[in-house]
């Protein structure tokens, strides 16, 4: 297994695609436990066989037609209007609407990318310093995860056998907790990175960028307003299944968008091809980390972990924090989505003995790994946001670890109180 896990490490570090080392280790794997390569097809195509998993390329296509259809820049509109009164109001817009959007797209590095080029510019502008405009930005993109649907979240129940909707609804108050850190954060810091007097633009011409009135664009805004009312609704009401309540979110939105004509029917097609891209890359990591994960199980890692575990400490909170600091280095080091496939199968039957809520564990596992997007060297966010937001690294990293520092602090205050993730059970 030793040499597995080498052939793994290798190849990530000389940057082969995630989703093709997982496979190229397996098959490293099969040559030493004599496995028949046939096999390995078989077991790739029962990893994506999944209605559940289903709901991936889903949401990610409602994420796509909001962001084509204009509808995200239909809510940023009204966020605007209702905080235009309050000092600062762009950066709570940001964090605002990035936890909206993630309640449809459930996907962080997406919103990093819809909120960037939606916001971004329009905050520097404003005068806004640019480095701190795109942290933010890669700080609430998480929201993207932490806001449900997630991504993760549906992988992680997939992968360890928990209700997804349970998850879903078990990450809606940690998700909240995160929000309100963010605005706190973005209010104490806004008078070292904001001056209006910087602002490019003229008082008269931000006057007249949205003449608009307030009730015109919340009335504008409703059919918006509408779609995760819908989706989340459905979920919790136990009318749709998450996977159901994706396809409705597609349709729904893609209706919307066509209805008010702010997707061209010789663009209707885009935002399917945008999503089928993103789509394919996350399933393939999912069907070649099976194979990987296979090998695991067949050398019965989990349980050499579990016992490691208890052998270093009878105490579930000393686990915990454990646990928490491996997350935060793999997070560190391997795509989000790779890695709750394969830290799952390997945490969660040791936080089962040690009496963790498999729905709690999950969110620490989601949350821990999604912080990572943060930190380099991977920091998909935090690389996405500079090149949307035409801004190096260098002028982020003064204020990035100021929002990784709060994000830690909430993770630790999820974790240890149990009763944010499990109030529902």
């Amino acid at each position: 297994m030793a040499l597995i896990v080498l052939v793994l490490l290798f190849l990530l570090m000389i940057g082969v695609p995630i989703g093709l080392t997982f496979a190229l280790s397996a098959l490293v794997g099969g040559e030493i436990f004599n496995i028949p390569s046939a096999s390995f097809a078989s077991l790739s195509n029962q990893a994506v066989s999944s209605f559940a998993l289903l709901a991936i390329p889903l949401f990610i296509l409602a994420g796509q037609i909001m962001s084509q259809g204009s509808i995200i820049s239909q809510l940023i509109d009204l966020s605007e209007k209702l905080l235009k009164k309050v000092y600062g109001s762009l950066g709570y817009v940001t964090v605002l609407a990035s936890a909206f959007l993630g309640a449809i797209t459930g996907s962080s590095v997406a919103t990093v990318s819809a909120i960037g080029s939606s916001i971004g510019q329009k905050m520097v502008e404003r005068g806004y310093d640019k480095g701190y405009t795109a942290s933010l930005i890669a700080a609430a993109g998480l929201l993207g995860v932490f806001i449900p649907p997630s991504i993760p979240l549906i992988l992680y129940g997939a992968t360890v056998g928990v209700s997804i909707a349970d998850l879903f609804i078990a990450s809606i108050v940690p998700g909240v907790c995160f929000v309100i850190a963010y605005l706190i954060l973005h209010k104490i810091l806004l008078k070292q990175v904001y001056n209006p007097n910087n602002s490019i633009v003229s008082s008269d011409a931000a006057k007249m960028e949205n003449t608009e009135s307030l009730g015109k664009t919340f009335v504008k805004s409703i059919p918006a307003l509408f779609m995760p009312f819908i989706v989340l609704g459905g979920i919790y009401s136990g009318i749709f299944t998450p996977t159901e309540a994706a396809a409705v979110a597609c349709l729904y939105g893609l209706v919307l968008a066509i209805v008010t004509k702010k997707l061209a029917i010789k663009k209707i097609f885009q935002p399917f091809k945008l999503a089928a891209i993103s789509s394919a890359a996350i399933l393939g990591i999912i069907a070649f980390s099976n194979l990987f994960n296979y090998m695991i199980t067949l050398e019965q890692i989990p349980q050499m972990i579990t016992e490691v575990a208890i052998n270093i400490t009878d105490n579930k909170y000393v686990f915990i924090f454990i646990m928490i600091i491996i997350l935060f280095v793999v997070g560190m080091f391997m795509e989000t989505n790779a890695a709750v496939l394969l830290m799952a199968v390997l945490l969660a039957p040791a936080a089962i003995t040690f009496d963790i809520n498999p729905i709690h564990f999950g969110i620490i596992l989601v949350t821990t790994i999604e912080i990572g997007l943060l930190t380099p060297p991977l920091a998909a966010n935090v690389f996405v946001s500079a090149k949307v937001n035409n801004c190096s690294v260098m002028e982020m990293i003064p204020n990035t670890w100021k929002f990784l520092l709060i994000s830690v602090v909430v993770l630790f205050i999820v974790a240890y109180v149990p009763f944010l993730t499990t109030w529902f059970l």
